[in-house]
């Protein structure tokens, strides 16, 4: 019998998939702004493989799962967001190796280690205008609902309105990494696209949790 949070981890990774096919125009059009305005086009290729090949991967352990899955990220997921996201995936398999079910602190461990395989793959760190923007402090609000006994369906919703809140403050920023850095100042008035996709898959979650 398969462990719920080996279900939930299945959940999450299949919400982000899927965000990133549903969502790819909308994607694609917020890169745009300051960006290259393929980010959509690239999450969205790689991530259909992910789902072509769901039902292939290694399920020994959670590990082992969220390494199939970031083999494939890695290998289909062009430009930037294929290493970023790739690494942060092994980053998470590496602290769920071994594990056939997780605990909140668990999770937030896995999220921790993917927050430090992003800085050191992309040098970036929070203040940037990166997805780190949003991945720290959601790390933050989800280790304090861990240590407050919060239950999932909560600390989900927690997460996914600590992803909004940070993906709109980060309109204030100035980019330092990637393409949109190119634009400076000009940067500053919209939202960075990686922290608003971060923040539309968490939102997606909170919404389908309670039916997964």
């Amino acid at each position: 019998m398969t462990a719920q949070s080996f279900i939930d981890t299945e959940f999450i990774v299949r919400t982000i998939a899927e965000t990133a096919v549903d969502k790819e125009q909308e994607f694609c059009d917020l890169d745009a702004v300051v960006g290259d305005g393929d980010m959509g086009y690239s999450l969205a290729r790689g991530f259909e493989m992910v789902l072509s090949g769901w039902d292939t991967f290694d399920r020994s352990d959670a590990g082992a799962f969220l390494r199939s899955v970031a083999m494939v990220i890695s290998a289909r997921i062009g430009g930037t967001s294929g290493p970023i996201w790739g690494t942060a995936f092994l980053r998470a398999a590496a602290v769920a190796k071994g594990k056939q079910e997780l605990t909140g602190a668990d999770a937030v461990a896995m999220l921790r280690a993917g927050i430090d395989g992003i800085k050191t793959r992309g040098g970036a760190d929070v203040g940037d205008k990166t997805l780190l923007d949003v991945l720290v402090p959601v790390a933050d609000a989800l280790q304090q609902a861990t240590a407050d006994g919060t239950d999932s369906a909560t600390a989900v919703e927690i997460a996914a309105k600590t992803a909004r809140a940070a993906a709109e403050a980060t309109s204030a920023l100035t980019a330092r990494r990637g393409r949109a850095s190119y634009s400076g100042e000009r940067s500053i008035g919209s939202p960075d696209a990686g922290a608003m996709v971060i923040a539309i898959i968490l939102e997606r979650a909170n919404v389908r949790w309670l039916d997964r």
